[in-house]
């Protein structure tokens, strides 16, 4: 039986710091509706509550005001940081028995999924794809053309009835998104012409190589003054995509 892990911040809420000082989170669009959906689904979180004394137990007073009844197994909730795979680790072994393979993890940073990865676990970029990362089906980055005679509107509404989620406005007639095979038939039925531009996963994987090697100093962004130890450029293309080119080899 899958385990699901949330991140909280930018994946099932956005976090408001009330005059008092108290944390308040407000859930983002669709994401009730999917936990709704997966309510005998055991459910835990791994998210980093901030620092400062007593800052897990304001985010778990928080988390419960917002999401009353939803993750109520406290063996399931990890407050650290995520940058590294041991948070995720910890995670797997405190389900009393699920493998890395039967828990997925759903958080919007591309980085911390592939540390969740690397323990073994499955991932979602979004919580509308949780099922699909329980099904092994993959999530695809898409960009998506309006026809004439269909705004943007017309898109948020057939995106909000299938596995779609929209990630940059590019132009009037253009839009990035994520989505599962599913999704881009739902998509293309109604009269939007998708293109298929790689797996959201392995995109990612090759950001993170990318985030690594500027990371290492070994790479630069394009237009900047390489340096003695570059070894690679970086370009962000118009749809938001990181590409990467060898400018020389070691010596």
């Amino acid at each position: 039986m899958s385990v699901i892990f949330f991140d909280i911040g930018e994946t099932l809420a956005d976090p408001h710091v009330d005059p008092d000082g108290s944390l308040r989170l407000e859930a983002l669009p669709r994401v009730i509706a999917v936990l709704d959906a997966l309510r005998e689904v055991r459910k835990g979180i791994i998210s980093d509550p901030g620092s400062g004394d007593g800052a897990a137990a304001r985010a778990a007073d928080a988390l419960a005001e917002a999401f009353p009844g939803r993750f109520t197994d406290e063996a399931l909730v990890h407050w650290g940081a995520k940058d590294s795979r041991g948070i995720f680790d910890r995670a797997v072994a405190s389900t009393g028995g699920a493998t890395a393979d039967d828990c997925v993890f759903v958080g919007e940073n591309a980085r911390e999924r592939a540390f969740a990865r690397e323990a073994g676990m499955r991932t979602a970029p979004h919580p509308v794809f949780t099922r699909a990362a329980m099904e092994n089906r993959p999530v695809f980055r898409a960009r998506i053309e309006l026809p004439d005679g269909q705004g943007r509107s017309a898109l948020t509404a057939a995106m909000n009835e299938t596995e779609a989620v929209p990630v940059q406005v590019v132009s009037q007639r253009f839009v990035v998104a994520m989505a599962t095979t599913r999704g881009t038939e739902v998509l293309e039925r109604a009269g939007f012409t998708v293109e298929v531009q790689g797996g959201v996963e392995e995109m990612a994987d090759a950001e993170k190589f990318v985030s690594d090697l500027l990371a290492r100093g070994e790479a630069v962004f394009e237009g900047e003054e390489p340096t003695p130890g570059t070894t690679h450029v970086v370009k962000r293309e118009d749809d938001g995509r990181l590409t990467v080119r060898r400018l020389r080899f070691f010596q």
